[in-house]
């Protein structure tokens, strides 16, 4: 379990940097990297991020 906590915060790390960007500067770097927001790897780090995010909620 401590490395799937592990993984799940890094992903929520890595989420809110790039929320803090796209407040900030209007720059969407999970997007920009991926090719797009439409694109299928986009959505599949936007999910694994919000999945992360309901998984560290038993973490508080």
């Amino acid at each position: 379990m401590k490395i799937v906590n592990i993984i799940a915060l890094i992903l929520n790390i890595i989420g809110g940097i790039n929320w803090g960007l796209v407040g900030l500067f209007r720059f969407d770097l999970v997007a920009w990297i991926c090719g797009g927001q439409d694109s299928v790897f986009a959505r599949i780090i936007y999910s694994l991020v919000g999945l992360a995010a309901i998984w560290c909620i038993s973490l508080l």
